[in-house]
């Protein structure tokens, strides 16, 4: 599955479209001409017949080229670090999908495949120089027997990697703080399962390599699929309006009608006064509350916490508890200031209510437990801003910067053929500027 249990997943857990893979539906279609122009060549008992200034070799003319043996490396051209996932995929697709059609029947060649590969959840590095990348995955056979699965395993490592990459930095901005998955939808369903599964390597890698314990945040079913996770969530401004914009109501409900398991997160920004609602939400929640404590019903109580309150400020409006100071940074969306503003309100809210000694101190521990949940626009750039500023949030919810794919968060994998087998020898044919290299993470695949 992972550096983390060296276990990889299998087709039980990606259910391949197999008999199209066979056939090149995926793959671009220079790859299912050479795979056909080669495999004629076989049929014909074609020999090298050109020739060929790099290579010196006596026996060159005596290769049957339509059945060259080749070595050919996956890797990725991404300047600093990549978190390589997707790589189960790819095997699993190398596994099923590796062979031939005869009379209309599938021949599986994998069994003549030397496969090499990480496992996901490794990090390459790459200084610039194509002559030092470091492979992911490194498979011997022959060439026209897996020519197809370029493309689809050259998709899976380079969308998967990107995402894991994009998380695991977003945490490291974060510095520990949960990151809440929120990208789903800003892309096609199908891609959910891969994208959580991605997510949750780089929360291990993050773990790992920062010994932190923190866990996983995914927002839909799907995005747990490979992995065993569940999504989780409260509730959506749909909801809020389904209450006309009174969210204290819309919470009540909520507490009211769902398991006591699910956080209570409220989200305060329906009427662009996050301070006023977050209050009067936590006036409401609070009142029930003791009301079931004081009746001796701790688990109708539990109903009625409010876990946090998550500020989702639109980037063109200033909200209400901000005062303006004039520059869109200090004042609009969900600012550095609209949460201390925030935070403080909370750590108050409890001054306001008529309370007996004993319940001051349950309620002031109440409004100081709340969490303050923060989304809309947050990059790792704009986390590490409020990282740097002490800003008292408590968990980031990021969305589309996870799936950013410019510059420096580009992760485009390429694959070359770099070595052909000729009399027993393997010799060097990559194109110039490349050259095979080598990974002390390559492990062999059974």
């Amino acid at each position: 599955m992972t550096i983390f249990d060296k276990k990889r997943l299998t087709n039980e857990t990606f259910k391949l479209d197999v008999e199209r893979m066979r056939r090149g539906w995926y793959s671009d279609k220079y790859f299912e001409n050479i795979g056909a122009m080669l495999t004629h060549l076989a049929a014909g008992g074609y020999r090298y017949a050109g020739s060929a200034a790099r290579l010196a070799h006596e026996n060159l003319h005596a290769v049957e080229t339509g059945n060259l043996e080749v070595e050919m490396q996956w890797f990725t051209r991404r300047p600093g670090s990549t978190l390589v996932v997707g790589v189960d995929k790819c095997v699993e697709m190398l596994r099923h999908c590796s062979g031939y059609f005869w009379n209309e029947e599938f021949v599986s060649t994998w069994d003549q495949l030397e496969v090499e590969a990480v496992h996901d959840g490794a990090l390459v590095k790459y200084d610039g120089d194509p002559t030092r990348v470091q492979p992911v995955i490194r498979v011997r056979g022959r060439y026209r027997d897996f020519a197809l699965l370029e493309t689809p395993t050259l998709g899976i490592l380079t969308r998967a990697s990107r995402v894991a990459t994009n998380v695991y930095n977003t945490f490291i901005a974060a510095r520990g703080k949960p990151v809440l998955f929120f990208p789903a939808r800003f892309d096609l369903h199908e891609v959910q399962a891969a994208d959580g599964y991605a997510y949750n390597v780089a929360l291990q890698r993050f773990n790992q390599d920062f010994a932190q314990d923190l866990g996983a945040f995914v927002s839909t079913d799907a995005q747990g699929d490979w992995w065993g996770g569940a999504g989780g969530g409260t509730v959506a401004h749909a909801a809020i309006a389904c209450f006309f914009g009174d969210t204290a109501e819309a919470m009540l409900a909520f507490c009211r009608t769902r398991p006591p398991h699910i956080p209570r997160i409220a989200l305060v920004d329906f009427n662009n006064d996050c301070v006023g609602d977050a209050l009067a939400t936590l006036d409401a929640m609070f009142a029930r509350y003791r009301e079931a404590l004081d009746a001796g019903d701790e688990t109708e109580a539990r109903k009625y916490v409010l876990y946090g309150v998550r500020l989702d400020t639109g980037g063109n409006l200033r909200d209400a508890s901000v005062p303006p100071l004039g520059d869109p940074a200090l004042d609009l969306g969900v600012n550095p200031r609209l949460v201390f503003i925030m935070r403080e309100a909370l750590n108050n809210a409890w001054t306001r209510w008529q309370l007996s000694p004993e319940w001051q101190t349950l309620a002031q521990a109440y409004c100081r437990k709340v969490k303050i949940v923060v989304s809309g626009g947050f990059t790792p750039e704009k986390i590490k801003r409020f990282e740097k500023l002490a800003v008292p949030v408590d968990i980031y919810a990021v969305g589309s910067s996870l799936f950013d794919n410019h510059g420096e968060t580009v992760t485009d994998f390429t694959a070359d053929v770099v070595r052909a087998k000729i009399n027993g020898d393997w010799l060097d044919v990559a194109k110039i500027g490349r050259k095979p290299c080598e990974n002390d993470e390559l492990e062999k695949v059974i």
